[in-house]
């Protein structure tokens, strides 16, 4: 096999990809919470009252991690958990209509970052690149 960087690149493109979204949300006025907050946001603005676990695949993060993110944005009012009601055991994370009205101002940061991010690619090679990503990402959950 050839010498390959690919993972090294997506490390440093996850870095500064993260640092230029937080400067988008700042500038845009969004400052109530951080990048890694707003994708646990963006997955409950799909589709709200998930499972925690369910919430911790869609999101990639660890459950432990996921906790204390959740008790951040509980605390700032963005969520709040419930009992699921066939299964008390398990608890649903649930967006308040605070976090409600955030959804388009960061639709807005997002749309901004895609035209960063994909700035002089053509429709083609957008398609062929997250084509090539999902590949990675499956060879990865193979493991």
């Amino acid at each position: 096999m050839i010498k390959t960087n690919g993972g090294f690149l997506i490390s440093q493109i996850k870095a500064v990809q993260g640092r230029v979204f937080e400067k988008l949300l700042t500038k845009s006025g969004v400052d109530e919470y951080n990048g890694a907050q707003g994708r646990i946001l963006y997955v409950l603005w799909q589709e709200d009252k998930l499972p925690i676990v369910e919430l911790s695949k869609r999101t990639g993060l660890a459950k432990t991690t996921l906790t204390s993110m959740l008790d951040r944005l509980e605390g700032k009012g963005f969520l709040s958990r419930c009992a699921d009601k066939e299964n008390r055991r398990q608890i649903r994370i649930l967006l308040t209509k605070k976090a409600k009205a955030l959804e388009d101002k960061y639709n807005e940061v997002s749309n901004e970052m895609s035209e960063i991010f994909y700035r002089d690619f053509s429709d083609n090679e957008i398609r062929d690149f997250e084509n090539k990503l999902n590949r990675i990402l499956e060879n990865l959950k193979e493991k």
